[in-house]
């Protein structure tokens, strides 16, 4: 399984982003399933409703719950908990409670590659970033 990131979702679905080429490019031809979190969903959204791109927010908001496009997995307590533990002790770095989340589920699923053009996902230990 590989880990999609707001980031990726974002650049592969509107066309006008800056990495959006290199996001489709990638995504269609991957063959490998792919999983994200309810957290990415929520940031997901809110980010292309932000951006004036509701549409496509309604859209694949609908693609992603119904797990067309890739498995959704819920955020558990002890993934909130393993991501505060985190966010509390990695202070030198500039993570975001989500990036936490998204580490914590990771490595609950035992996910060693994510789908992202976040900073952030490569200075995860052991955690592999496409596209490179």
């Amino acid at each position: 399984m590989i880990f999609v990131d707001t980031g990726a979702w974002f650049a592969a679905f509107v066309p006008n982003d800056r990495d959006h080429v290199r996001a489709d490019t990638w995504l269609s031809s991957n063959t490998t399933p792919l999983v994200t979190s309810d957290y990415i969903l929520d940031e997901l959204l809110t980010l292309l409703k932000a951006r004036g791109e509701y549409q496509r927010a309604l859209h694949l908001g609908q693609c992603l719950l119904t797990e067309k496009i890739a498995r959704l997995e819920w955020v558990l307590p002890a993934d909130v908990e393993a991501a505060w533990q985190s966010y509390r002790t990695h202070r030198d770095k500039d993570w975001s409670f989500t990036d936490c989340v998204s580490l914590a589920v990771m490595k609950r699923l035992r996910i060693r590659k994510a789908f992202s053009f976040d900073e952030h996902f490569r200075q995860f230990a052991a955690i592999t970033v496409v596209p490179l």
